[in-house]
């Protein structure tokens, strides 16, 4: 899936790459922390600063403008607070709007994620994709070019469906899942023309593999699911490969906006290794 991420073409000078330089993590809430799992599988000595925007949360009703300059201002200011040696979006809305904005204004390297549209048009036995997304990401120019170059002999139905950015925060909190959102979207896509056959389901949201234990319920045997994780923490390993990792102060995470962390988060950030919590 490698492919499908949106990477810098080339690494920056080592001077970025001090041992204790961390990388940073960017998403709109917590569904990065599906990117953070398969960072740590492959550099588990690499220091991470995760980054959630939760004061901008939901971006996916945003509008671009909206986005890129949030998107662009606060990753301004983290990297020259934080120094970071890479920055991962790891938001496909983020991503598919804001990308080039911030590779214009910082000088490292910048990973951002994109439906995983190739592999699961590589997958697909019966020719019918489905995409979930925000409402933002699935109306997206780079998700027409993405379906023009892997996907042109293929039927790919498109859903936006904001309701699992809620579901899968709340799941992170331990709190009640809503289950009418789930299904809700699984009925949408399957109640387009062809959609009876799709056999391929493309998470095109960060937060979404969160819950595709339900979402398999949702739409019954037969159907796999496929996102980008994986992929944007090979293209990570590949733009940092050789350089030195210290971890001279605990992970955390930050949280923008004001008021107090939930508990419930400073528990499930634990288990992500993200010992400290601190507002930004």
């Amino acid at each position: 899936m490698a492919s499908d991420s949106l990477s810098a073409p080339h690494a920056k000078p080592t001077a970025w790459a001090r041992p204790a330089a961390p990388i940073l993590l960017f998403d709109s809430g917590v569904g990065g922390l599906t990117v953070l799992d398969e960072v740590r599988k492959l550099l588990p000595q690499a220091p991470v600063i995760y980054a959630a925007d939760t004061a901008g949360l939901p971006y996916g009703s945003k509008t671009e403008a909206q986005i890129a300059a949030r998107v662009s201002g606060l990753l301004g200011r983290m990297t020259e607070r934080f120094h970071p040696r890479l920055v991962c979006i790891a938001c496909n809305t983020a991503s598919t709007i804001a990308l080039g904005m911030v590779r214009e204004v910082l000088e490292v390297p910048i990973v951002g994620t994109v439906p995983a549209i190739k592999p699961a048009a590589a997958m697909t036995r019966t020719g019918v994709i489905g995409l979930l997304g925000t409402q933002a990401t699935i109306r997206q120019a780079y998700v027409d070019r993405l379906e023009h170059e892997f996907a042109a002999d293929k039927l790919l139905l498109r859903h936006g469906a904001p309701g699992l950015v809620d579901a899968a925060e709340a799941k992170l909190r331990g709190e009640p899942v809503d289950g009418s959102a789930i299904t809700g979207a699984a009925e949408a896509l399957r109640a387009m023309p062809g959609g009876e056959r799709i056999d391929t389901v493309v998470l095109a949201c960060t937060h979404f593999p969160l819950l595709e234990e339900e979402l398999g319920r949702a739409f019954g045997p037969g159907v796999r699911f496929v996102h980008g994780a994986q992929g944007i923490a090979r293209q990570i390993e590949r733009l940092t490969t050789g350089q030195e990792w210290s971890r001279q102060v605990p992970d955390r995470a930050l949280f923008t906006g004001a008021g107090n962390i939930p508990d419930a988060y400073r528990a499930m950030l634990t288990h992500f290794g993200l010992r400290g919590v601190e507002r930004f």
